[in-house]
Formats: structure tokens, sequence, C-alpha cells
């Protein structure tokens, strides 16, 4: 039963809490494919992901997209047929929004392995956001540098024109590809993307509202999925992994963060501490925060990353 709290007369919501437990026992027969070694490859920096967090909360979130995604395809059908034309297969749209440091690049990654084992789904397709990034250059040329990651950092028209092709049937679509390493977008690099079974867009305000009255992104998906936790615990997430990254990926000469590979343990933190301050959590409370709303299920994390409960939306 949904907890009592998830609705009351002074705060009413569009969605039932189901706490970690009962929404586990939601999918008790279901067999996880995945083996331990799998989901260590697939957990990001800091997420502590592991088998029993996949079994009690993913595998049932990848059940109910199956549920989706077929009742998707029998609207299609029965739409198409009402109108007299010949229904065409087109792939199930899943976004997957959250703050930087959430998890949400894990939970795209692991459930694009689950769906993808789904007997209907085999073919499932993952891209982020980062690729339709202004190139540094023209961010510079904007003086929205320091702004990377606010939704006027994006080229919204091309993402907006990528998933609305993928949508449509279309054979073939490319992606600007986004190097992490460069921190920047690769000249003449690409993701194709071909007639898949679902799609899964990540990034961080996928869920944003249509700006001056046009077509939102999230129009374009069948469900939504917001990754959600306190600030508070992001924050310390963030720090955590610029730590790890300091010792990983900062230490390669052609990383764009080399210059943070030296600083001490307690310069370190302060510059993550600062950077997250003035960019993320800003862009967090003003632009990622309020999209939560808008999702179709919310996953709750705790301060340990772990699930805690997951909120779906009923109304």
């Amino acid at each position: 039963m949904a907890n009592a709290h998830a609705e009351t007369v002074a705060h009413p919501t569009p969605f039932v809490e189901i706490d970690r437990p009962e929404w586990s026992a939601l999918a008790p027969s279901q067999h996880l494919a995945l083996t331990e070694t799998e989901i260590v490859q697939l957990r990001g920096l800091g997420d502590r992901l592991d088998m029993d967090e996949v079994q009690q909360v993913y595998l049932p979130l990848s059940r109910l997209l199956n549920l989706y995604a077929a009742g998707a395809r029998s609207l299609h059908a029965a739409t198409s047929g009402f109108l007299g034309e010949r229904a065409s297969r087109t792939p199930f749209v899943i976004g997957v929004a959250g703050s930087v440091a959430v998890g949400k690049s894990t939970v795209a990654r692991l459930l694009r392995e689950l769906t993808k084992r789904w007997e209907d789904t085999p073919r499932v397709e993952l891209v982020t956001t980062d690729g339709f990034l202004y190139p540094n250059a023209e961010l510079e040329r904007r003086g929205i540098m320091d702004r990377k990651g606010f939704p006027e950092s994006y080229d919204r028209r091309a993402l907006l024109r990528f998933v609305s092709q993928v949508k449509s049937g279309a054979a073939e679509v490319r992606a600007p590809f986004y190097s992490h390493l460069q921190y920047d977008v690769v000249p003449d690099a690409e993701i194709v993307v071909r007639q898949p079974d679902v799609l899964i867009v990540e990034g961080l305000t996928v869920l944003a509202p249509p700006v001056n009255g046009g077509l939102a992104l999230s129009d374009l998906f069948d469900f939504t999925i917001y990754v959600d936790a306190k600030t508070r615990d992001i924050e310390s997430w963030y720090v955590d992994r610029f730590l790890a990254l300091q010792q990983a990926a900062f230490a390669d000469p052609n990383s764009f963060f080399h210059r943070f590979a030296t600083l001490s343990h307690e310069d370190a933190v302060r510059t993550a501490t600062d950077v997250w301050r003035s960019i993320n959590e800003p862009n967090l409370l003003e632009n990622v925060l309020p999209t939560r709303s808008r999702a179709t299920l919310v996953l709750k994390k705790g301060a340990d990353h772990s699930v805690s409960s997951v909120l779906l939306r009923k109304i």
C-alpha cells in the first residue's frame, strides 16, 4: 500500500509514493539478467549501485517501462486503424533528468541494459544532451561559458529536431558527440541512431517546459524519470566525484581539467565546492529541480546514494 503521506488534503500531489520494499515486491518473479561485473561497469564514480539495488529498484522499473512501451504500441496501432492508415513502428522514448552528480547517467545506462533484455525491445539507444551543448568556442563568443549546462547553453532546436526525427521513424539520425575528457563537442564526430525500439535521452533539463509557447522536448517523450536527492547530499557527491576524477581523468594531460590534477586535497575540496555553489547548485535550483513535478516517475535517493522510495504519477 502506498505511504499515507503521499497525498494529503493540504498538499495534494499527482504522485503516489511507494517505499522501496513495496516497490521491490511489484516484480518478485523477474529474473535479473545482469552480472555483478556488468553492474560495476555501469555505475558511475561515487555511485554505490549493487545487485540488491538493481533487483529491488530497477528491475521493477524496467518491467513498468516494458508495460508502458507495449501500451504505447497498442495505442499507436489503434489510432492508425482509426485513421485508416497503415501502422508504422515508432520508438518508445524515455527521458531521464536530474542534477549533476545525482547519478542519472548510471540510471540511464542501467535502464538501457535492462530494457534491451526484454524480447519486444531488443534495440535500445542512449543519447545524452551533452552533445547538443554549443561548442566551447561558441559559448565563449556568447559570454556564457560560466553557464555551461544552463538551458541557454544548448542548441535546443537541434535537440528537438533530433528527437523528432527519431520519433518519426527516420531510418538514420545523427547526433553530435561530446567528449568529457576534452569538455567539448568533438568536430565531425557523431552518434548514429537507426530506428531503435527504445530511445533513452538523458540530460539536466530534458523535462524543461516549452519556450515561448513552442514545442518542449518532453512533449516527445513517452515516459520520463527524474532522479532526486537532497541538495546537500548532491553537493557532497559532487565534491567526492571531483576528488576521484582528480586522481583519474584529470591526470591525463589531454584533459580539459588537467590544471586541477596537482591541487592539494584542501584546495581541490575548495575548488569543487566553489564550482558547485557558483554554477551547479544555481542551475539545479533555477532550472532542474522545478522540472521534477513534470516527470512520470521520481526516484528518491538517500544520503548513501541508494533509492529509498519511488513516486509514480497517477494523474
